[in-house]
């Protein structure tokens, strides 16, 4: 294998690419106010930055306040 041949994810991502990468479509991604780099005239994403915003989210079955599920914490009972 030729050292040009080697593949890998590239780091700064057009808008489609992001969008696909975050599973939305485009209009939700520019919603969402993330950075862009610019590289040359183009607006790019950074794979990074699209990482860390996924890893922000809340993940289903969680709840943010310690100690309550959602639907024990809406009749104020605490999980056991």
């Amino acid at each position: 294998m030729a050292r040009h041949d080697i593949t890998f994810a590239p780091r700064l991502l057009a808008t489609p690419v992001a969008a696909a990468y975050l599973g939305v479509s485009e209009s939700t991604l520019r919603t969402l106010d993330l950075p862009r780099r610019i590289l040359g005239g183009k607006r790019l994403y950074d794979r990074h930055t699209l990482d860390e915003y996924a890893d922000s989210l809340t993940v289903e079955g969680q709840h943010e306040q310690s100690g309550m599920n959602t639907c024990r914490g809406k009749f104020g009972r605490r999980a056991s």
